[in-house]
């Protein structure tokens, strides 16, 4: 939270237009992500006419306009390669301006979401899929046990290119990464329910059917009398080839397990995804030098996760539901 000069001119005319509509300096100032000072003096500053005083800026409307076209042609250069293509466009400023001019405008250098490539036919599908589930209930959520194996990496602070967005266009394509789902390579498998996790499988070679059934004999069926007992439960699983394998589908025949129905290429329908980064943020400033250092600090992280987090995240699942109906089956937010 800066000085009123240090307020953007985003900021400003949102200022004003929560001014108009009554709102108090308190919640204009949470709103805006200012400190109420800041608004006190740019409201009063307004009122007395007072212009800011200064240097006159270095660059005209045209200038600004060239600007922003520079960065929506491609949303992922750094500062230094945009202000690069504004000087050979023949404006004269420094990097510092040019990082302000963006401000200004309201961009934001953030990490851009993920989005899975769905084709169309994907697409048809997750809406049959989500229509068809869309009146069950919270009861009939929490007899799902949701599964999925996710990497852990050592290092977790390189996560690629960022972006430049505006406030309101996270889900802009021009924004987005896509996702494209792969064979499996992974080394964790987990579980989860609406009341707990399960444990953990560290899986030490690529998942084939063999190696699949291995964990869903020593992992799953365990992590099913620790979530539900003797009760029914239904299990979810994607549809890598593992999981989709013949001799896959006998196993759970033969041990008497229901499976959940689930549409391909789907991570933003499965809450235990959003159990994995939730693992992956609390484990930012974890600093394991070897493989055996990450899993123990994984499992100690997993450890952690709350019935509450498990009971919010399966809880959700309506609301997933609906969210893929309104997209017409297109991926979602979650």
């Amino acid at each position: 939270m800066g000085k009123t000069a240090d307020l953007t001119t985003v900021q400003k005319m949102t200022i004003d237009t929560l001014k108009k509509e009554g709102k108090t300096q308190k919640v204009i100032a949470k709103e805006v992500g200012c400190s109420q000072s800041s608004v006190s003096k740019h409201i009063n500053r307004e009122a007395k006419g007072r212009k800011r005083c200064g240097r006159k800026e270095c660059t005209s409307k045209r200038d600004k306009r060239a600007l922003e076209r520079i960065v929506k042609q491609n949303r992922f250069k750094n500062v230094g390669e945009i202000h690069k293509e504004w000087t050979v466009a023949g404006v004269s400023a420094s990097r510092s301006t040019t990082h302000r001019r963006m401000q200004d405008m309201g961009f934001s250098c953030r990490i851009p979401r993920v989005k899975p490539l769905l084709n169309k036919r994907q697409r048809q599908k997750r809406l049959a899929w989500a229509q068809d589930k869309k009146d069950w209930t919270a009861a009939e959520w929490s007899k799902v046990m949701f599964s999925d194996e996710s990497k852990f990496c050592i290092s977790f602070g390189n996560q690629g290119p960022r972006v430049w967005r505006k406030t309101g266009e996270a889900q802009n394509p021009r924004c987005l990464k896509s996702s494209v789902k792969f064979p499996q390579s992974v080394m964790v498998w987990g579980a989860m329910s609406s009341a707990a996790v399960g444990p953990l499988c560290f899986l030490r070679s690529r998942v084939n059917a063999a190696v699949y059934q291995e964990v869903l004999e020593h992992f799953m069926l365990p992590a099913a009398d620790q979530l539900y007992g003797g009760d029914d439960f239904i299990f979810q699983h994607d549809l890598a080839p593992a999981h989709s394998a013949k001799s896959t589908s006998t196993w759970f025949k033969d041990h008497g397990i229901p499976l959940l129905d689930w549409p391909a290429n789907s991570p933003d329908l499965n809450p235990i995804e959003n159990l994995w980064g939730i693992v992956k943020r609390k484990m930012r400033d974890a600093r394991p030098n070897n493989a055996e250092e990450l899993k123990a600090t994984i499992k100690v992280t997993w450890a952690l996760i709350t019935p509450e987090e498990c009971n919010r995240l399966v809880d959700s699942m309506p609301r997933r539901i609906a969210a893929a109906i309104q997209a017409k089956g297109a991926a979602t937010k979650y």
